[in-house]
């Protein structure tokens, strides 16, 4: 196995992305090709998952991995952790590549990093998945129970969400304002099928698609009364109140922002924005965005309680204290006239500056 490096990519120096570090791994042995990517420290270990996807190219993955980072960074700061931002991707098919010896080849390549970098799961990984990188690695979150973790991050990640949407609806339509709404969900995997549920509660009118037929089957069969639509072409152009992008990134196109009717945007999708300026766009239409790095923020956190020994419920309050985050963002955007985007931006960046300053100070 090769020394993990600090490699000078042409990609990331040419975008001026501002990352601190971007590590490129490979073991031949095991297939492994990997990249690490860590935005800042200035809060703390950068903390974020690994995604295991089937990458078109390189170029593709470094992509994700250095705006995934970015997004964690940014997470991390507005929901008052004292952490960090990475992300990791696995460059392959999780179905047919991953392997034991993958897995560990990965760790080894973490564990090199000192404990700059922890991670977690993500797109493709499973609390599985971390116990065996675990086993070559000790800055390792998102693990089973069975093994002291807490388990499968989706569960708070889709409460974090409900909370975020439970704000804007608040906002735009006044106490309760989720009753009664019709909801478009893409996307029903493992964050999606537990905000669907949610939402059922809350009594919603929900409408889905994914790609995964099966999944889709699964659900409408366990709530009756969920509609579906064959694909996401077909769910924006519904008279929907609130559109939740819940898949792979980039549901935000010029495209799907024109023929969107929904008051509200608020998904558990990270960069949900193809493109700078998408943000602008969305407030001129009326359409209120809720940050996807601050509403999907639940995942993070339950994995950052997870260093501390996990507890649910304490976990639970504070990703419960989304829905004050989400507001005081709204708040922020109409006294500062920007979109609520950039008021996300600048309330991270802001307490990024003043905690990080602090690690200027000598401790006796």
């Amino acid at each position: 196995m090769s020394e993990s490096d600090t490699v000078a990519h042409p990609a990331v120096f040419d975008r001026h992305t501002g990352h601190e570090q971007v590590v490129f791994c490979q073991d031949e042995g095991s297939g492994l090709k990997a990249i690490i990517a860590i935005y800042s420290t200035a809060l703390g270990p950068a903390l974020g998952g690994t995604r295991f996807h089937p990458y078109r190219s390189e170029r593709d993955a470094l992509d994700d991995a250095l705006n995934l980072s970015r997004a964690m960074a940014y997470k991390a700061a507005i929901t008052g952790l004292d952490l960090g931002g990475g992300k990791a991707v696995i460059i392959g098919d999780p179905e047919h590549d991953k392997t034991e010896a993958l897995l560990r080849a990965y760790g080894r390549f973490v564990q090199s990093l000192g404990g700059r970098y922890l991670t977690a799961c993500d797109v493709g990984t499973y609390v599985e998945d971390m116990d065996v990188v675990a086993r070559e690695c000790r800055y390792v979150t998102g693990r089973s129970v069975e093994h002291g973790g807490a388990g499968d991050s989706s569960v708070l990640t889709a409460y974090g969400v409900l909370q975020g949407m439970r704000a804007a609806a608040d906002r735009v339509w006044g106490a309760d304002g989720l009753r009664g709404r019709l909801v478009g969900v893409v996307g029903v995997g493992k964050v999606g099928r537990h905000l669907v549920r949610h939402l059922v509660e809350s009594g919603a009118r929900v409408v889905v698609t994914d790609v995964a037929r099966e999944r889709v089957a699964l659900l409408t069969a366990a709530y009756p009364q969920v509609e579906s639509v064959p694909d996401t072409d077909a769910l924006v152009r519904l008279p929907l109140d609130v559109y939740a992008p819940c898949a792979l990134g980039g549901a935000l196109d010029d495209a799907t922002v024109e023929v969107l009717q929904a008051a509200v945007v608020c998904g558990a999708a990270n960069n949900q924005l193809a493109h700078p300026g998408l943000e602008k766009l969305l407030d001129e239409r009326n359409i209120l965005y809720a940050p996807d790095y601050v509403v999907n923020a639940g995942g993070l956190v339950q994995v950052a309680d997870e260093i501390e020994g996990f507890d649910f419920g304490r976990a639970k309050k504070r990703v419960t204290g989304i829905y004050d985050t989400v507001s005081r963002i709204f708040q922020v955007a109409a006294e500062e006239c920007v979109p609520p985007a950039v008021a996300a931006d600048r309330m991270a960046e802001r307490r990024m500056s003043a905690i990080g300053r602090l690690r200027g100070i000598l401790l006796g």
